[in-house]
């Protein structure tokens, strides 16, 4: 099986449980399986193919196919930002396929278009990271955690919904010695 065969089932696999459709257009589809293919040789993993990704996963991680913004945009839309992921309406032909709106904020575009701000500085006090606004993040079902600006809008685990995050916070005391 080629790269591309095994990313088309992997979307497909993916599609059926959460109750989408691929792009009813061949070609389209293809192009679009051909970018995740390409952006899983370029940079290690599926980054979208309809988006700039920075090549550190870390910053990308919200734009790993299935990306973080699909499930609103498909329950919105009726499509995901580049079209890959349908909801029935759409895959029928009922309604149209249009663009939408970027959910990605301008922050992360700018990352991924190289303008990263000054380094990360560490304050002395709680060892709070500047520059960020990363944070633990847990799943109340299942125990999953991520650190990121924000829970994702379902779990990678257990498809509990963005809701059911929960924040950790760190109670640490400093001390200077």
């Amino acid at each position: 099986m080629t790269s591309l065969e095994h990313i088309k089932r992997r979307a497909e696999s993916n599609a059926k449980a959460h109750g989408y459709f691929l792009n009813p257009d061949p070609d389209f589809l293809n192009n679009l399986l051909e970018g995740l293919n390409e952006n899983e040789g370029r940079y290690g993993y599926g980054a979208c193919p309809c988006r700039l990704a920075s090549g550190n996963l870390e910053w990308d991680n919200d734009i790993v196919c299935p990306c973080d913004y699909r499930d609103p945009d498909v329950d919105e839309f009726g499509q995901c930002f580049c079209a890959l992921y349908v909801n029935q309406e759409v895959f029928q032909g009922t309604k149209p396929m249009e663009p939408i709106p970027e959910r990605r904020s301008q922050a992360k575009i700018d990352r991924a278009m190289g303008k990263v701000p000054e380094p990360i500085q560490v304050k002395a006090e709680m060892g709070e990271i500047m520059g960020t606004n990363r944070k633990l993040y847990y799943c109340k079902v299942c125990g999953y955690v991520t650190f990121r600006e924000e829970p994702p809008h379902k779990c990678p685990i257990c498809q509990a919904k963005q809701e059911m995050f929960g924040e950790i916070i760190l109670e640490t005391e400093l001390k200077i010695r």
